[in-house]
Parts: C-alpha cells; structure tokens; sequence
C-alpha cells in the first residue's frame, strides 16, 4: 500500500496500538512527538519522527492525516490552567495542523480527527446519537471548538472524520490502569449514586473505526465511537467486580467526588447514553460489543 500518513498522538495510548496496525498493513508513518525518535520507535515501531509541526510547512505532503493529540482529560483537577492546558493540546494544535496542511503541496485525502462523547455534555438517560442537541458546558465547547478546527480543511476538499470517543477500555493502560489495582483489593465501589452512563468502547475497535474512517471513502462527518451498549456507573462496577472475583462495597459518594475533585468531577458523575448509530447503520462489527467480553480481554 504504503500510503503516507501523518499522526499527532501516535504515543498514547490508542495511538501506539494504531501505529502497530497501520504498520503491518503497509503504511508508512511519520509520528509528530516530543519524546526522542528512540523512544518513539520503542512504542511505535519503524516509524519517522518529527519533534516540531511548524517544520511541515510547505511540505510535499501526506495521503492521510491521523490527529488524536490531547493531553489526558482526568489527568489533573481542572483549575482555569489546566482547562487552558487541555484547549490548546487539542483545538489550538488542530487549528496549527489545518494551517500547517493548507501550506502542502499535496493535499490530504482525508483527515480523521479525534474528539470525544464528551461533545454532548451531560445527557442523563437520553439515548444519544450523532444528532443529539449537545448541552452546553465545558467538554461541549471544547470539542466542538477541536472539531470545528479540523472542518477547516473541508473547503479545501479534504474528507474530514471526527472521532467522538467515549471512554477507553484496554490492557495495561487507560482509565482502567487506575481502577483495577483498588477494586483487585476489594475497595471497588460505584461513583455516587451510579446512575451515570459510561460510554465504554475497546481499544482494538478504536483502531479499528479509526482504520474504517481512514480507508473508507464515503465516510465523513462525526461519528460516536463507542460500544453498542453502553452501560450505567453502577453496572460497570459490578461487572468489573465480577470479571476480577472482588466485591464493590464501597461506593464514593459525589460529595467526596465534588471536594477531592472540583468541576472534574462531573467526568465521573455525570456522563452520556451514547449509541453509534452511523457506525452500526454503515455495517461497522465490533469485536467487543459486551463489556464482559472486553473487560475481559482486558485484565488478563
């Protein structure tokens, strides 16, 4: 094949699993990163490094574009700093990419963005698809801001996918890296009352909706990358509990979340029914459709 393509965030923690698949499928990929080229190869594989977007300008160009740079949401408590932080790791850098891309001599077929379920604010138990009226809060401002950057190209007849994730579950990383260890002690427990959605999704089915985009012609626009069934906080708890044969006695009330946490909290409590509704109707199979199946796979 041996397309070119260009990835922002090829190090996290969807990107090296990215990376290793685009690879064996004869992709040649140049990883944008701060780290050394040693220490992205050690994750990515045989791949170029870049250290600096600014030196892409006036470049020949790439076939493709892959952007899923944004520091980690839930990394910090969301001081003004920290949520200036998070804008410009993900809408300013966008922004920089499409000016950096408009510079190319080669224009790129395609661009597939990241942005998350986060885009729809807190939902409570409505059934969310791409159509859903979002509600209007932090995260919701965000990604559309982050998703808006990566429109820019469409005028310059670029295809533009937006990846609206939900949250990540794999091996030996992710938000699941923080759960096990307390729940495998048997101090698991549900957030608040547990009555929040969490859209959950597998890593390999990250990647592989991220590979559909990229190598499907006809797919545009935004699109929810998340399980087909998502569950409620309370019923992850007890299937994580019973996937690591731990209880989940001990829940951690909102107010603890409120007070430890300040508006990072409402990550935890509140959250979004989120279906992938364009990805289902476009014929998209999932791996891990359950979350048995993938939490599973997961803490082995």
């Amino acid at each position: 094949m041996n397309k070119r393509v260009l990835i922002t965030g090829g190090t996290g923690f969807i990107g090296g699993a990215l990376c290793g698949t685009l690879l064996d499928r004869g992709y040649g990929l140049t990883i944008l990163s701060r780290q050394s080229a040693d220490a992205v190869r050690a994750l990515c594989g045989q791949v170029e490094v870049i250290n600096n977007l600014e030196s892409l300008r006036g470049h020949a160009g790439f076939d493709a574009v892959i952007n899923l740079a944004g520091e980690g949401i839930a990394d910090k408590r969301w001081t003004a700093e920290r949520q200036q932080a998070l804008i410009n790791s993900r809408v300013v850098l966008t922004h920089t990419l499409a000016e950096v891309i408009k510079s190319w001599k080669q224009k790129p077929d395609v661009i597939v963005s990241g942005s998350a379920v986060g885009f729809y604010g807190d939902q409570g138990e409505l059934r969310v698809t791409e159509n859903t009226a979002p509600n209007d809060e932090f995260t919701h401002q965000m990604c559309r801001d982050w998703e808006k950057a990566a429109l820019e190209l469409e005028s310059l007849g670029v295809r533009v996918c937006l990846s609206r994730t939900g949250i990540v579950a794999g091996p030996e990383g992710g938000f699941l890296k923080r759960m096990v260890l307390p729940f495998k002690l048997g101090l698991g427990g549900r957030l608040g009352a547990g009555h929040q959605y969490m859209p959950w999704i597998h890593r390999e089915d990250v990647v592989a909706a991220l590979i559909w985009m990229l190598e499907t012609p006809q797919a545009s626009g935004a699109y929810n990358v998340v399980s087909p069934n998502p569950v409620t906080n309370r019923e992850f708890t007890l299937c994580l509990a019973s996937t690591l044969h731990r209880p989940a006695i001990f829940p951690v009330p909102a107010s603890v979340l409120k007070l430890a946490l300040g508006k990072m909290s409402r990550l935890l409590l509140t959250g979004q029914r989120a279906i992938p509704e364009r990805l289902i109707d476009s014929g998209f199979e999932f791996r891990y459709p359950t979350l048995a199946e993938a939490l599973e796979a997961s803490t082995k």
